[in-house]
């Protein structure tokens, strides 16, 4: 039986502490969920109110790895859930509003993956996102300068990015908005990758289709749609290594000379923290969040 854990007056059951879900480096199951206590205050701003998809990875990212977005079976009662809508008709997903409920979905080890929208206002985003993804040789130093062209791009608009990695081996920018339906966003983000793949054809590609992307960044706008999610911030990564996707600063995206100055493993977390803060806080600033320009 797993051991019962009271975090804030909940019992949360935390399981195969012991287990090594990456093994080249030895972390284990016990490591990932200290990890998320301790980024915890950053980490749950990020996910509250947010339906939250799990892509899950139980015995480690060399194991099986699944998708999921409805409620799972045994979620405990306590945990708060929204329907939200979908094409072949409405569906319950959970929503990560505390600690006890982020230690629980972390139990379950998982990247928590999240909409642009909150669950009050399906379809009515509030952030827009760029994935941009180097297909080899190229690597995220090519994304950090596709990210510098799109930072400036979108400040002409009125709209302030900011950077994240991936934890993998791209970059995301974020955006905070207002006033626009995720239609809207994906066509405005769209309009953008297609420029900058205008503005820098060696470097840009706007079109997942795979023959176009080795040696250059796509940039994907496609993560906009209302039904689409992206990795979110501090969530650690099912690859070979437990890469964080870690908010960056704008020195580091133009001094940035080497893939490895763009990882990040959950050890470097809490003392950047400690020094930065959360460097995506100026999100929650609904009175900064940009307005996208009329559409053509």
């Amino acid at each position: 039986m797993a051991p019962i854990t009271e975090v804030e007056g909940r019992r949360v059951a935390l399981s195969n502490l012991d287990k090594v879900l990456y093994p080249a480096s030895g972390f284990t199951k016990a490591e990932l969920l200290h990890y998320y206590a301790t980024v915890a205050d950053v980490l749950l701003p990020h996910l509250r109110d947010r339906p939250v998809s799990f892509l899950r990875y139980p015995d480690g990212p060399d194991g099986q790895l699944f998708f999921t977005k409805n409620v799972p079976p045994g979620t405990p009662d306590w945990v708060t859930t929204a329907e939200v809508p979908r094409s072949e008709g409405p569906a319950r997903m959970v929503l990560v509003q505390d600690l006890p409920s982020l230690m629980w979905a972390a139990n379950q080890v998982a990247e928590f993956h999240t909409h642009q929208w909150v669950a009050a206002e399906p379809g009515e985003a509030d952030r827009l996102v760029f994935d941009l993804d180097p297909g080899p040789p190229a690597t995220v130093v090519d994304c950090c300068e596709v990210a510098l062209w799109l930072r400036e791009r979108l400040a002409g608009d009125g709209i302030a990015a900011y950077a994240k990695t991936s934890g993998a081996k791209g970059l995301h920018l974020l955006a905070g908005v207002r006033g626009a339906s995720s239609e809207r966003v994906s066509e405005y983000a769209k309009a953008l990758a297609v420029e900058a793949e205008r503005a820098l054809p060696e470097l840009v590609v706007h079109r997942m289709t795979r023959s176009l992307r080795p040696g250059k960044v796509f940039v994907d706008w496609s993560q906009n749609a209302a039904r689409k999610t992206t990795a979110a911030p501090y969530t650690v990564r099912a690859r070979t290594e437990p890469g964080v996707s870690a908010p960056v600063t704008w020195e580091e995206v133009a001094e940035c000379r080497t893939a490895r100055e763009m990882a990040f493993v959950p050890a470097d977390l809490p003392p950047r923290l400690a020094g930065l803060g959360d460097l995506l806080a100026p999100l929650f600033d609904r009175e900064a969040a940009g307005t996208l320009p009329p559409s053509a």
